[in-house]
């Protein structure tokens, strides 16, 4: 079985950011990147399908060679080989053409994407992707197993969770639920030395326009002023609560 995972390189949800150009680029200075979440939920998984049933394991993304340590690292972490579309990721869909392509390309029987990434949060390259390469398509995976070309899947739906058969070729949209955060894998020596002998390929691009862009980013407003009631003060509270917050 082969295996793609598609790696978003994301900012650390505890770096700060800000925005340039009046509010209408991301600036990147000082900000630490890293795997998408979700992807790395994803990416555990693969490993577990390559140690338990032999598949092998590739990693891609779509950007520019500052997305290449963050492709060494799913290397260290354990997949064969990384493929980077070389050029910018604009949008879903631009996004999701280049890894159709690249699928196309590799005759993947799995392909599995993070449901959504971090910063963006669009929710919509995999679902793309598996229209573009006509593969069935599970999002919000919490759980996949796979016996041969068929395929048991768990999906959260609103108010619970859904378990469907299907068959492969398949796209995923994964999530926490693949494996748990305690399963996640850190990159050992060992893991990043062989990392840099393992193949990181550079394809060119395909011609995709960008259907959708971002106009303008606002940051959340400031949290507001905190007042302190003494705890044997209920009188207080009460006031406040009902004449200034007006919620009782």
């Amino acid at each position: 079985m082969k295996i793609l995972v598609c790696i978003s390189h994301v900012p650390d949800t505890t770096s700060k950011i800000n925005f340039t150009e009046g509010d209408t680029k991301f600036d990147t200075n000082g900000v630490q990147f890293v795997i998408n979440p979700n992807d790395e939920f994803g990416l555990t998984r693969a490993m577990w399908f390559k140690e338990k049933q032999g598949a092998s394991v590739d990693v891609v993304n779509v950007g520019g060679p500052e997305t290449e340590p963050t492709l060494r690292k799913a290397l260290a972490i354990g997949a064969d080989t990384a493929i980077r579309v070389n050029t910018e990721a604009t949008d879903g869909f631009a996004v999701a053409k280049q890894l159709a392509k690249v699928i196309e390309d590799g005759g993947y029987d799995l392909v599995i994407a993070g449901r959504e990434s971090i910063d963006y949060n669009g929710g919509m390259v995999p679902g793309m992707i598996a229209g573009l390469t006509n593969a069935n398509f599970v999002n919000n995976c919490i759980n996949l197993e796979i016996d041969g070309t068929n395929v048991t899947a768990t999906r959260e739906i609103d108010g619970g969770k859904e378990t469907v058969s299907t068959t492969l070729p398949l796209v995923i949209g994964g999530q926490k639920g693949l494996v748990e955060e305690s399963d996640l894998r850190i990159p050992n020596m060992r893991g990043i030395m062989m990392a840099r002998k393992k193949p990181l390929q550079v394809v060119e691009p395909v011609a995709a326009n960008a259907e959708t862009a971002s106009v303008k980013f606002e940051k959340p407003a400031p949290k507001g002023a905190v007042k302190l009631v003494a705890p044997d003060n209920l009188d207080e509270l009460v006031n406040l609560l009902h004449n200034e917050a007006k919620v009782i």
